[in-house]
């Protein structure tokens, strides 16, 4: 499973004064960090995304591609914090898988816990091809 397309606003303003005190506030440099593990029932894409709510996410999935969204809209009350250094802020984020051909796509399904969404994608089972020839004993 190869994640494609990965957007998120990151670029800082380069030509802000250094010394500013708004320089690093709006960079948005942070993605979320993604583990996709394969065992033989299963793919699970794990996403940490530690402060965000299950509400902030949206996956969907788009012809043979699993979308997976975020939006955190910034809270009232932090709007009040002046922050001196700020280097994690999840503001939009999205990437998107390829998913293989052996994933039962109406059976995806996803957890939030522990600052972490999981995504489970069940696999097929394997069809076992029959033997087409065959002696059979008489007994």
């Amino acid at each position: 499973m190869k994640p494609i397309v990965r957007t998120q606003s990151w670029l800082p303003e380069v030509f802000n004064d250094m010394f500013d005190n708004n320089w690093l506030v709006n960079t948005h440099i942070t993605a979320p960090a993604v583990n996709v593990i394969e065992n033989e029932k299963e793919y699970l894409i794990e996403v940490a995304a530690p402060g965000m709510q299950k509400s902030d996410f949206h996956i969907s999935t788009q012809d043979d591609q699993l979308v997976i969204s975020l939006e955190k809209k910034e809270d009232d009350q932090k709007k009040v914090f002046h922050y001196l250094r700020r280097e994690f802020n999840y503001s939009s984020y999205k990437q998107a898988f390829v998913l293989p051909d052996d994933v039962k796509i109406e059976q995806i399904g996803a957890k939030m816990e522990h600052g972490v969404l999981t995504i489970t994608l069940p696999k097929k089972e394997e069809v076992v091809e029959r033997q087409k020839n065959r002696d059979i004993e008489i007994a």
